[in-house]
This record gives C-alpha cells, structure tokens and sequence, in this order.
C-alpha cells in the first residue's frame, strides 16, 4: 500500500492501521525486522535526526550558519527532498505509518521548549524598549506583511478555494514578517555585535516582533480552523483570552505561592517542579481543544512563571534535553514534509527568488526609514534591516500549522522553507562583510603601568570566568593604591561561553534594571560579580567600576577582551589563571579553555597582561580600607617583565598598609663564565655581537630602573630590598623556597625573550610555560607556600630577541627605552 503512493510519507487518501502488539519486536533471533515495529524505528530515526543535523552543525560553523539552518537542512536532506528520493530509504526508515510517533513527539519537544522560551523571556524588556526599537519592530513588520499580501495573489492556487483569501494572505505574511529572536541573538553573538548599539537595539526590536508574531499566529490559527470567517473564530478568539487571563489571575499567583514557600537557596520541591512540568501539558491540551495550537498554551504558561531562581532550575532541568534532541526533531519533519521537487515551474522559481529579495528588501527599507528619521547612518540602518531578517521557530510553525489547516499546498510550503533557510542562511555572511564598526582606534601610549603617568588615571581590565576569583582581584585592585592623584577606573568583563542555548544569550540585555531577579544562573552569577565591585567602588574612594560582559566562543575570546582594552585604552588587563586551589592546598585545573584563553592573550594583547593564580587574599574581612594590610614580594630577575612587575608592587607600596619586599637575583661568578661561553659562537660572530649588546642593554635598564627605585623609597620603612646571589637554577628555586611564608602576593615577571642563566633548566619541567619559569614555580602544587601569584608581560612593540642593535650605532639607555615601549602600528583587534 505504501509503495503504490510516489512519495513516500504523504497521507492526504491513504488509510494507515496501526497494530498495538507491534511496539517492540521480539528480537532479530525471532526472525523479527526491529524496523517493523514502532519503538525500534522511532529510536532509529531520531538517532539519524541528531546524528545528521549535529554533522551539519560542524560542517557550517565555519559559514556561522545559525544552528537553525542545520537542522532544517537536516530534515530537508532526511526528507523527499534528497535521501527520500529513494522509495526504499523512505519507505524502510520514514515509512508512513511511523510518521504519527514521530509528529506526536516532535509536538511534544515543541511544547517544552516554546514553554522555556515563555519562561527566559522577560516581559519588563519590552515595557521599557524605547520607542527606537519599537518603531523599528514595527516597521519591520508591516512592509513585508504588505509584501506577502501582494504576493499571496500570485501564489495562491485555485486548489485550495475552501480556505478565505483572508487567511491565506495572513499566514504568508506572518511567515515572512517574524524575526526569530534566538537565532538573531545567536548571530550577534557571533558576529561580537551583541554589546554593540546596533546589537541592543536590534535585540529590543526582535523581542517586540516576537510578541506581535504570536498574537497574529494566535489569530492566524483560530481562522484557519474554520471553513469561514464565522462565530466560531470569535469564539476561539474569546476563549484564548479567557485562557490568558485565567493564567495571569489565577495561575501566576499560585506558582508565586510556591516561590514564598520555598526558602531562598533551597532547592524547589520535586512535587511543585513536576506539577509545573504537567501545567505544561495541561496548557497545551486547553489551547489545542479551545481551537488555537497546544504551543501557545505552552508559551502563555511559561510567560506567567516569574524570572528567578524557579526559572534558572526549570531552564536547566529542561533545556539540554528539549533543545538538543526533541526540538531537531520538529525541524526534521518540517524538512521531511518539504519537497523542493514540487517547486516544478522555472516560473516558480523566479517568483521564489523575488519573494526572498523583496520581503528582505522589505523588511531592510522599513528599518532604513526609521534609522534615517533616528539620524542613524545608512550603513547601519541596512545592517538592523539585514539582522531583522533571521527566522527560525516561529516561522517553521507557522508554515506547518499552514500545511496541516490546507492554507499552504506543497509548493507553497516548500517555497516558504528555502526561503526561510535562504533569508537567515545568508544574513551572517553578508553582515560580516558589509559592517565594520567604525573604530576610535588611537594609538595611546600608556599600554603599561611602567609607562602610566604617576599622577595619571590607571585603568585595568578584569576579566572574570566565575565570581570565585572576585575577591582577590577586589583585595589586589584595592591594594593597587587609589588615590585623587591617581584614580584607577575598573572595567570588569565576565566572559560567559557561547554555546547554543538560548538562555546563556539573555544575559546581555543591559535594559535589566539591577534588583530584577536574574533569568538564568549565567545572569545570576554576572548579578553577583557586578554588585561585588558595584560594593568595592561604593566603599573605597577614587575607584570607578564599569562592568561589561564578553559572550563568545572560548576560541576567539581573547579578541573580545583585546578589542575592548585597545577600546578603553588600559594599561593592565588581570585574567585568572586556569587552575584552582583545592581544599588540601593542592591545584586542579576547571576548564582547560581558560587557558586557551589566557595564552591567545598573552600572544595578542595590546597592553600588559597579568595572570593571577588565586590562592585566596587576606583583607576581605577589613572594616576601612585604611586598616587592611598586605605583604607583597616582588622577585626580580632581570628584563621588560621583571620591570613591569617591580612597577606594579611600587605603586603598591604607596598604600600605608602593604609593606613591599623585592628581591633581585644578581648572578654569581659561575653564571657570569657559563653567559660568556653559551655566548660565543666562532661561526657567527655578529649574532654574538648582537645578543651581547642586547643583554648588556637590558641590563643597564635595569640598574637604572632598580638604582631609580631604591632612590625613591630609601626612606620608606615599609620597602626592603634584598639582593641575592646565585649562579643557576637550582640555587634560584632554593633561594625563592628561603624566603619567610609571611606574605600574602608574590608579583613576577613572566621573563618571555629572555635567556638567564638563573632560570636554566627549570623550563625543562614546567607544566605552564605561559607563567614562565619562576611563576610556573611558584603555582605548582609542590610548592610549600600557599601564596597567591600574579604573572606580569609587559607591553612592547619589538620583542628584545627581536630588536637589533650595533655598536656603531649607540643609543641611550632612556632614549632606547623609550623606543621600545612606543608601540609600532598594529592592526586592531577589530570585531569580524
């Protein structure tokens, strides 16, 4: 019976029976086909669903193709389209009778995650969205809208005369008037737009689309159900508001009843969680038999849960599952109901063609207008139109709600689903090509601390994975000495992964009112960082916070965090380093992306970087800032590094209550004779020349730099400098292990480009070359003292192995100082 129809999974005249006893199989032993049975085959297909839609995923990132894309595609490949051209493959792994299961459990994942979406959305946003945004979500909207009317003459076929124009034109333009707010925060994300102001605004406008979207769809679906425009849409219409005021009246304070009952910390009761879960279904069921589609029950009842802690623990009970393998599930049957072989005519195909151009041109010249009367600049007016134009969800349910009430025929819902992959396919590309944020790119000077002005404004990057390390960045920042004379201003960037869950993308709505709770654990741990610092500036004088967040893959993040320096022209960015202190004192590694992270900046930074190993700062019991105390050691070797940390732990030492200790390791006789003869090199004279004077340079900056310090601080108690004498790198580690455990922070220089004989051989053994040798030492699990670390690059333009010199050609000490911390021109990190 199923081969007689030509394509394999269309049921419009075909009776299918399903036999109960024909769920599991008895067993391939048995003689059984485990594909004849329903539970088998279900498992098999949705292996095969994830499996294709998860290789298309890798396969496009390169393209940053939203996640949406790959799993249309997946199904369009699944489907007649492709595979299911062959009669067997469809008729063995998508036979018709299967095709119930399977549209019943994609329903149920749709179900589940419109739920979360209801649930992550926040209503207050779009109450205080600016009356930019709103015109843009409207002007968005209403072109293309007018544009699907006039094209719903001519696709409109005669075969489907039971349905009002009416509902036709407003499905058509619904579908090609959304913007599906996921997918555009996805490539905003993706693009580094999402911080930007073009970024928040097209987000806002999004959001408002994708309430007005609803309602239409609402409206769409309750006169589709009917053969006319009769009381009985007026009644679907009715009952649905009565459903939402129901939800909003009587629903709402229950589940707010639950939240009291609940102690703050506590984990929610199985029992409330569970009764939610089937609230769901409940909603569903109502909306589907009052004659609107079971999804908007679902979303209205996710709407009315308020945002806080039962919204994070639903979200992360639900989302993984739902998102990542029901949901590609939907995707995968719209693609399997879309047969580009029904698009036949080569007329078809140019109507097709002019669809996508004109709805994309339509929605691009309602943007434009808006931004022109806004004075936006045209490019960026045509970049918002182009990002308006991602779909996803709500447009795949509105074509297959279309298809199932026969407002759409085949074609028609083939045309809608190529051009809806076509639209979104193309936006990220075309965006990434035609929008260079024009940059303020200055060049400024005062990229390290050693080259900031004394009585200057410091201004210091934090980076922050987790709120663990925030107070001993607080407790380093406040020792760092502000003061009028020299404010430090603090941009304090939490970098948050960008993964393809929805709920990580919310955080970056700066229209938060601070004190709203947060939608999603990512959100409430940004909360806790920035009311952290938002606490330290509050207590302490002379310190501004700025707090920003960086979303992007851990991959390029380190280009969010050096475009943002290069932005605000700081002179010191602190990132933690990838290891933890456990409980025994030992160090475990969190996430070995974070050290990607730390190793892509250290290779591209455009000031100086430190590297701070936490092992905890005493102080953040203080009652005035006056009365805290800190020990800082400062070990210095030799090299640009070394001078920069010494320059840190300077000004440091400015604040009455941290008492500085630096200790110089000066080579002894032995490492003097082993210099000379790792020097000579009889076949290449000159490159000895080079090195030598290059060294001898080096050296002479330090003398300086360390004569210009002891000078200054010579009648400062709280300063001890100490020299110490070694001649290799086992009398310098026993020399560091020397020192008393009575302080709180060693600062080190990294020492990269430098060759000392009093480090030789301990980079044989580093587990963490990106701290250099003494700050590898130093982090090591094996070393007594349980001392937190900060590892310091300084900022140069020509690294010293580099840097040529001859003797004919001598310079002085300052003037080559000068010379080698100006930095050369660089190509910006700009956002791409």
């Amino acid at each position: 019976m199923e081969g007689a129809n030509t394509v394999a999974n269309k049921s419009d005249d075909t009776v299918v029976c399903y036999a109960p006893t024909m769920i599991t199989t008895n067993g391939v032993w048995q003689g059984d086909n485990p594909l004849d049975y329903s539970l088998p085959l279900f498992i098999l297909q949705l292996t095969m669903v994830v499996v294709t839609t998860r290789m298309l995923v890798f396969i496009l990132k390169p393209l940053r193709q939203p996640r949406v894309i790959s799993e249309i595609l997946g199904g369009i490949i699944l489907g007649p389209s492709v595979l299911g051209r062959s009669l067997e493959f469809a008729n063995t792994i998508f036979p018709l009778r299967s095709v119930m299961v399977l549209e019943t459990m994609a329903n149920v994942g749709l179900l589940y995650f419109l739920f979360l979406v209801g649930v992550e959305m926040d209503l207050s946003v779009i109450r205080r969205t600016g009356k930019k945004a709103l015109a843009v979500a409207v002007a968005g909207m209403v072109l293309p809208f007018l544009i699907g009317v006039c094209f719903s003459f001519v696709l409109r076929n005669d075969s489907s005369q039971d349905l009002t124009h009416g509902t036709y034109i407003l499905f058509l333009g619904v579908s090609l008037s959304v913007t599906a707010f996921p997918v555009l925060a996805r490539i905003l994300a993706e693009l580094k737009l999402i911080n930007s102001e073009i970024g928040r605004l097209a987000m806002s406008s999004a959001l408002v689309n994708d309430m007005c979207a609803w309602i239409l769809l609402a409206v769409a679906i309750a006169l589709a159900e009917n053969d006319s425009t009769s009381l009985a849409s007026l009644w679907v219409i009715l009952s649905s508001a009565a459903f939402v005021a129901f939800c909003i009246t009587v629903v709402r304070p229950v589940i707010s009843w639950m939240i009291r009952r609940t102690p703050e910390g506590e984990s929610f009761n199985e029992f409330y969680l569970c009764l939610i879960l089937t609230g769901v279904m409940i909603s569903g069921f109502i909306t589907d038999a009052i004659g609107t589609h079971s999804v908007f029950g679902a979303f209205v009842f996710g709407l009315i849960i308020p945002n806080g802690p039962l919204g994070i623990t639903l979200i992360e009970k639900l989302e993984d599952f739902v998102s990542g393998l029901l949901l590609p599930l939907f995707f995968a049957i719209s693609g399997l109901k879309t047969d580009v072989a029904a698009i036949s005519e080569a007329r078809t195909w140019g109507i097709l063609a002019l669809v996508v151009f004109l709805s994309c041109a339509g929605k691009i010249a309602g943007t434009v207008i808006v931004t022109t009367f806004y004075n936006m600049p045209l490019g960026e007016g045509i970049t918002l139109g182009l990002l308006m134009n991602t779909k996803g969800l709500i447009e795949m349910i509105v074509l297959n709600v279309g298809r199932d009430q026969k407002v759409l025929d085949d074609e028609s819902f083939a045309i809608m689903v190529v051009v809806a992959v076509v639209m979104t396919g193309i936006i990220s590309p075309i965006v990434a090509t035609i929008y260079k944020p024009s940059r303020r790119s200055v060049p400024y000077k005062r990229r390290s601390i050693q080259r900031s002005k004394p009585d200057g404004e410091l201004r210091v990057l934090v980076c922050i994975h987790t709120p663990r390390s925030v107070p001993t960045i607080i407790n380093i920042l406040e020792a760092s000495h502000p003061t009028k004379r020299s404010p430090i201003c603090v941009y304090v960037l939490h970098l948050v992964e960008l993964t393809g869950r929805a709920s990580a993308m919310l955080i970056v709505h700066n229209t938060r009112k601070s004190g709203r709770p947060a939608l999603n654990r990512t959100q409430a741990q940004s909360d806790h960082i920035i009311h952290a610092f938002e606490n330290f500036e509050q207590h302490s004088s002379c310190v501004s916070i700025q707090p920003l967040t960086a979303i992007s893959p851990y991959s390029s993040m380190h280009e969010d965090i050096c475009s943002l320096a290069e932005d605000k022209r700081v002179a010191l960015i602190i990132i933690p380093f990838h290891k933890q202190q456990t409980v025994d004192g030992g160090m475990e590694a969190t996430n070995p992306a974070f050290r990607t992270v730390n190793q892509n900046l250290l290779a591209n930074a455009p000031c100086s970087v430190g590297i701070l190993v936490d092992r905890g700062l005493s102080g953040s019991t203080r009652l005035a800032a006056n009365e805290v105390s800190h020990h800082v050691v400062v070990l210095f070797f030799g090299g640009p590094d070394d001078r920069e940390a010494l320059a840190y732990g300077w000004r440091m030492c400015e604040h009455q209550g941290t008492s500085l200790t630096v200790v110089r390791f000066v080579p002894g006789e032995e490492a003097a004779e082993s210099t000379m003869q790792h020097g000579r090199d009889p076949s290449d004279p000159a490159g000895m020349l080079t090195v030598e004077t290059d060294d001898n340079r080096e050296k002479q900056v330090d003398d300086e730099y360390i004569n210009d310090f002891r000078m200054k601080t010579a009648n400062d108690e709280s300063v001890i400098y100490t020299e110490n004498v070694v001649n290799n790198g086992e009398e310098t580690v026993s020399g560091i292990r020397s020192l008393d455990s009575n302080h709180d922070l060693f600062i080190v220089g990294r020492g990269q480009g430098m060759i000392s004989p009093l480090t030789a051989g301990l980079t044989d053994w580093s587990e963490c070359p990106e701290l250099g040798a003494i700050g590898d030492i130093l982090a090591s699990s094996d070393f007594a003292s349980t001392v937190s670390v900060l590892v310091i690059q300084q900022y140069f333009g020509v690294a010293p192995h580099e840097f040529i010199a001859t003797p004919d050609s001598p310079a002085q000490p300052d003037d080559e100082l000068m010379n080698r911390r100006i930095p050369p021109p660089r190509v910006p990190a700009v956002f791409d």
